[in-house]
């Protein structure tokens, strides 16, 4: 895989001729199919994006980049490209599949639907459509016309397990409980050795007070190699109900085991606890549980029992308040608090808490004709084993290569930018400014136009001793590198006595930034500026950098403590070194960007927002700009506008947008 990943990388290169690229689109969509396939979403992307840009009247590409979306969960961005598709192929089943699926995921319903249906028009026999159509059905409540879809594939399939557990599943939804048993016992009879059936199973005969029959079917569940944390969850409350304390306490320490963040593992394990005395454990269990789904008041209840055990009133009171607060009707949570507060010695709030249950007493009859909410606050019973419903995994496998083999688990890669990248946790921070370097890291997946005639012109020139390049991402320098650099910084010194110059001024400046010496940096700037000689091209580009490592100047010492805040002078500065550069060069975009990350820094949003969207303009592939934007629009409360951004900004490149936008959505 790893070797396969170095040579598709190989192969990628974003100058391509557009003579070549016509001729060889074909290719192009070929070779980003693959990378679908091997599930590197994001380089996908960079070659469907090329496709469009040659032949924008095809539907396929995307429809492919979509399908990479989908996998990456930007689904807003998923939904512009299908609806590019069917605009132009309105007669593909897969394409009405696909959106489908995305309307799914935004809770679109209706919309989901609809688009099933279109889908199974053109495909009537399509078994994955049919049942996510009747699924989306059963989530808009319509369970009859759930259910006739899913007798409709019966008919076809009549010894489908998984089309039987769709049916129990639907059942249970519309609460007939003995139909989904029913249901789920057909599953089992035609996929024995599936944990999750017997998990519905015994899920539906505890729901049905059949715990006999319940325990033998979460046995099975277990015995089939079951990692449903919830399976033992419910065997452990059948223990609880037949007293078999020891029998539940490791079903429950099993259960934490294999979900160390799902908070009713927790609750069930100290309400165990709870009941055998040990209480101190017990606690460390509720708080878990309570830290974990801070929400949910009602867990509250037990860990006041056992506040109260371990004397610690004001934890009870506090507790009962918020239970109060969220069910003013649960009369326990005042009597539990009046105790407390006896205990404390403050009979007054005792009484309050008494004269208000007495109250609500009186009123009984009142509250209970309201249908007033209840907390749950016994053993909690878990939901069976789920039924694998992403079907992620399948888009990507079957659109690229009409392989119905799909992998049950995801590929573990070496590379960042492969496999569910949204996964990988990202902080939310602004892409940095760009600047000019002879150090830049890999940027062939960003579509950004690293370039300007300005630039390239004093390249050519030759003046310089390396090739000046824009980028958002320098490395670190060895210490070899350094120390070649300082040599540097001698030997233009020696020249600039002997007859200084701007260029030369220049060249040290850089050398100065590359050491990370920024105060001589700027005074090499400005005395390269000061000299009469200059044209007004380096001049535009030695401002450019002065403003630049200004910047990097005062990050650093507010970094190290020289400077705690930066001064509205500071900003200023840069803000008139950005303006100048742009009075010399209007559609110099990378001024904008820069200037609209000082603004950010200044919390002047929509200042920031108009400069990043004037680099947009120059600019319409600057993929910083779009994510910064999106994130600045995320700060003001623009939520979809900013979602758009980042959609934008992982679709040319930033991988690291689409964990974002599964955060944020």
């Amino acid at each position: 895989m790893r070797l396969l990943g170095l040579i598709v990388l190989s192969i990628l290169n974003f100058q391509f001729s557009i003579c070549y690229a016509q001729l060889n689109t074909d290719r192009i969509t070929a070779i980003g199919r693959n990378a679908l396939y091997f599930e590197d979403y994001v380089l996908s992307i960079q070659y469907f994006n090329q496709v469009i840009h040659l032949k924008p009247y095809l539907s396929e590409p995307y429809f492919y980049r979509a399908i990479a979306k989908i996998q990456l969960e930007d689904y807003q961005g998923a939904l512009r490209d299908c609806n590019s598709a069917i605009e132009r192929n309105p007669f593909s089943p897969g394409m009405y599949y696909a959106r489908g699926y995305i309307y799914l995921q935004l809770n679109q319903l209706e919309k989901a639907e609809a688009d099933y249906t279109e889908a199974l028009h053109f495909s009537p026999e399509n078994r994955t459509y049919m049942l996510l159509r009747a699924d989306t059905r059963a989530q808009m409540k319509q369970y009859d016309s759930a259910l006739e879809d899913i007798e409709q594939l019966l008919r076809r399939e009549p010894q489908s397990a998984s089309v039987w557990s769709e049916k129990g599943r639907v059942c249970i939804l519309k609460e007939d409980t003995l139909a989904a048993l029913d249901a789920f016992t057909h599953a089992a009879e035609y996929d024995k050795f599936n944990p999750a059936v017997w998990s519905a199973l015994g899920v539906t005969n505890l729901m049905l007070s059949r715990e006999d029959d319940a325990y033998v079917q979460l046995t099975q569940a277990i015995n089939l190699g079951s990692k449903w944390a919830g399976d033992y969850i419910n065997r452990g409350v059948i223990h609880y109900h037949r007293h078999n304390y020891r029998g539940a306490l490791s079903d429950y320490d099993q259960a934490v085991h294999l979900a160390p963040n799902e908070a009713d593992t927790y609750y069930n394990r100290g309400f165990m606890r709870q009941e055998v005395g040990d209480y101190n454990h017990a606690l460390e269990d509720f708080d878990r549980a309570i830290e974990l789904a801070p929400e949910r008041v009602e867990l509250r209840y037990q860990r006041g029992l056992v506040e109260l055990q371990l004397k610690q009133w004001k934890a009870v009171e506090a507790d009962m308040k918020q239970l109060i607060n969220r069910y003013p009707y649960f009369l326990p949570s005042y009597y539990l608090a009046a105790q407390a507060m006896d205990k404390m010695g403050n009979e007054k709030a005792a009484y309050k808490y008494r004269k208000q249950a007495a109250d609500l007493e009186a009123r009984k009859e009142e509250i209970q004709a309201q249908q007033a909410s209840q907390p749950n606050t016994d053993i909690l019973i878990a939901d069976a084993q789920p039924q694998k419903k992403d079907h992620r995994k399948e888009f990507s496998s079957t659109t690229a290569q009409n392989n119905q083999d799909i992998p049950e688990e995801d590929q573990k890669y070496e590379s960042k930018t492969r496999g569910s990248v949204q996964k990988r946790y990202q902080d939310v921070i602004n892409e940095p400014n760009i600047v000019l370097s002879y150090y830049s890291q890999d940027q062939s997946l960003r579509r950004t136009n690293y370039y300007h005639p300005l630039v390239d012109q004093l390249n050519k020139s030759e003046v310089l001793p390396a090739t000046l390049r824009f980028t958002s991402q320098e490395f670190a320098l060895t210490a070899e590198m350094v120390d070649f650099h300082f040599s540097e910084i001698t030997r233009l010194s020696r020249y600039i006595d002997e007859a200084p110059s701007a260029i030369l001024f220049f060249a040290r400046a850089i050398e100065f930034a590359i050491v990370q010496d920024y105060t001589s940096a700027i005074d090499d700037c400005t005395r390269a500026l000061q000299l009469s000689t200059l044209d007004t091209q380096l001049s535009t580009i030695i401002t450019f950098c002065r403003a630049n490592w200004r910047y990097r100047l005062i990050e650093y010492q507010r970094a190290t403590g020289e400077q705690e805040q930066t001064g509205s002078m500071d900003f200023d500065i840069m803000l008139r070194d950005y303006d100048q550069v742009l009075r010399l060069q209007p559609d110099f975009d990378f001024a904008y960007y820069n200037k609209a990350n000082i603004f950010c820094a200044q919390r002047a949003w929509k200042a920031a927002i108009d400069a990043y969207s004037q680099a947009i303009e120059l600019d319409a592939d600057f993929a910083e700009a779009y994510f910064n934007r999106g994130l600045t629009y995320i700060y003001t409360g623009e939520q979809e506008k900013g979602l758009a951004d980042l959609s934008k900004a992982g679709e040319l490149g930033i991988y690291q947008a689409y964990n974002l936008i599964s955060r944020f959505k």
